[in-house]
């Protein structure tokens, strides 16, 4: 079995509307210095091009987190794999993902994180697929896109480990 990659949003919408959503929270956290939280790995390459975009203070932390085990479908369960190294006590706090499908991670972490007592926490991702929400109560504060359930790669988001540079984000297509 071999695969495609069938481009969804290509590199120049991707690029107009993280711009967009940069704007947005420069916007929003004008007068404050926001400290983003990269969830590693996926949500890199789109922190990194975020922050270029942000116009207020930013700092950066990351953390990696797994809630899949080996399998495509989420465990439920949260492991954390690499936390923190700054303590986020009266920070603004804003998570930073690749793409939102259950909920269950997010809704994991930010409860934990809300323990460490931030100013206030908020969450930002490149995609969400609000049809897979599990966990109803996830409130995401600034989504660059909407997409259907497909399963998509590029832009950070990987199958297997590859595709995680590709400038656009792409949905794969097996052929039998």
């Amino acid at each position: 079995m071999s695969e495609r990659v069938r481009v969804l949003l290509s590199e120049e919408e991707v690029d107009r509307r993280i711009k967009e959503v940069g704007a947005q929270i420069s916007r929003d956290y004008e007068g404050k210095q926001v400290h983003l939280i990269c969830v590693l790995k996926g949500g890199v390459c789109f922190t990194v091009e975020l922050a270029k975009r942000i116009t207020v203070p930013v700092s950066f932390d990351f953390m990696s987190v797994s809630s899949y085990g080996a399998g495509t479908e989420s465990s439920g369960i949260v492991k954390i794999i690499k936390d923190l190294d700054e303590p986020l006590k009266g920070k603004d706090v804003l998570i930073v993902e690749d793409i939102v499908d259950s909920g269950r991670t997010l809704s994991y972490l930010k409860d934990m994180l809300m323990q460490r007592e931030p100013a206030s926490i908020k969450i930002c991702t490149l995609l969400d697929k609000p049809s897979r929400r599990v966990k109803k109560e996830v409130v995401v504060d600034y989504t660059c896109f909407s997409i259907p359930d497909e399963f998509v790669v590029g832009y950070g988001l990987d199958f297997d480990q590859r595709y995680r540079n590709l400038p656009y984000i792409g949905v794969i297509e097996f052929d039998n």
